[in-house]
């Protein structure tokens, strides 16, 4: 049997974490690397498309074919971009969709000529047509890599079902921003949708109930590569010696386009949203003196620097304290997740699973759930979940419903 052929439509293909998934794709395929930093590397699951087999295309503001946009990142060497360059340089973004409203920092070329949200989702379900037809892939999925648009109420009515959102399209509602279209389209296409950033897109409940109709797998949101990631290693173990967290301060910098949108207020808000809650979630308790922050400073490019300071309480009441300083290369930590995401939701829709897919979980820092459930942020327990759902095709919904089958079957 033929191996599995899969094509990857990326929402903000100029930026640097897709460039650089896609040049990691292009060295893989002439073997110039190993698979180092790709979680599933070593998973012999079947229905998982190979590496190998993996086409990238997608929509950006920015016109730059992706040798020019990988350059001007800046995250690979001038020699690892050399060995991909003339397969990069063929790819150029579709026209994307934009809107200044949601994201006042990160602007550029948009589709031209759309003036309703009905024709700027039929622009990109042609687009997913084109592609899946001129690649020859045997599916699509899309990922949403853009900048992080402004925080939106998802409990807005609009918002609550599919046929109010529908009404709201109709209507050119100003409260939908572009997450929401792309998420539409892929979900009204029967692609399942991924959500790497923080904005409001496919977790407002009625795209999350147009998932579940349709039969489209979707899961989000807010990529978790760093910082986020470290906390939800180390607040367990934390927890587990009885170590109360009295305060812990978090600051971050970075330079890239991602800090440059994150420079304007809205836009940080999202972001601040997503990585205040893991903490207690984790830890079972508020942490009081809990400060996140956010700065843009452009020398540092795409070199992040995460730095945190933990104040905790032990036996006796003596204070101690923790300090980490994670120096990391963003885009190095994000690519191979989006490639191993966009995997797993193909392989969600071989499975035949609709909506929310909360295995997927391990993956983001604000992970989407069904009715209404908390999500865990415990990173040892979201591991086992998502490699229990990997192996064995069984998630947490799925045992819900038998378990609740089984009880019905005693009470009987």
């Amino acid at each position: 049997m033929p191996a599995r052929r899969l094509g990857v439509a990326i929402v903000g293909l100029g930026g640097a974490v897709a460039t650089t998934a896609a040049a990691g794709l292009e060295m893989i395929r002439r073997g110039a690397v190993d698979l180092s930093g790709l979680p599933l590397a070593e998973s012999t699951q079947a229905g998982l498309a190979p590496y190998q087999n993996i086409a990238l295309a997608g929509w950006d503001l920015y016109p730059d074919d992706l040798a020019s946009a990988c350059r001007q990142h800046g995250v690979l060497a001038p020699a690892e971009l050399d060995l991909v360059r003339t397969e990069l340089e063929s790819v150029r973004p579709w026209p994307a969709i934009g809107n200044v409203k949601f994201c006042r920092n990160v602007a550029g070329r948009e589709g031209a000529n759309l003036t309703s949200m009905r024709d700027q989702i039929d622009s990109l379900k042609d687009d997913l047509k084109r592609f899946k037809a001129d690649s020859g892939v045997d599916s699509l999925v899309v990922v949403h890599l853009a900048s992080t648009e402004r925080l939106v109420d998802i409990t807005l009515p609009q918002f609550a079902t599919p046929e109010a959102f529908e009404m709201a399209l109709d209507a050119n509602d100003d409260e939908i921003g572009p997450a929401m279209l792309y998420a539409y389209a892929a979900i009204t296409s029967g692609i399942p949708y991924g959500n790497f950033t923080p904005s409001v897109s496919a977790d407002i409940p009625a795209l999350k109930e147009l998932a579940r109709r349709n039969g489209v797998p979707i899961a989000g949101k807010d990529g978790k590569t760093g910082q986020t990631l470290v906390k939800t290693v180390i607040a367990p173990a934390l927890r587990g010696r009885a170590l109360h967290v009295d305060g812990w301060y978090s600051t971050n910098i970075l330079g890239n386009r991602d800090g440059l949108a994150l420079d304007d207020p809205s836009s940080l808000a999202s972001k601040l949203d997503t990585k205040g809650s893991v903490l207690d979630s984790i830890l079972g308790y508020k942490v009081e003196n809990h400060k996140v922050f956010i700065h843009y400073y452009p020398p540092r490019g795409d070199d992040k620097e995460a730095w945190d300071n933990i104040d905790f309480t032990g036996f006796l009441g003596h204070r101690m304290q923790m300090k980490i300083n994670f120096l990391c290369k963003d885009s190095i930590l994000a690519a191979p997740l989006v490639i191993e995401i966009a995997r797993c939701l193909d392989l969600a829709k071989q499975r035949g699973h609709g909506g929310v897919l909360e295995e997927l979980g391990v993956f983001f820092k604000a992970p989407q759930m069904t009715n209404g459930a908390e999500p865990e942020h415990a990173w040892p327990e979201q591991e086992r979940q998502f490699r229990d759902w990997l192996d064995n095709g069984t998630g947490r919904a799925e045992k819900s419903l038998k378990a609740a089958a089984a009880s019905l079957a005693d009470v009987g």
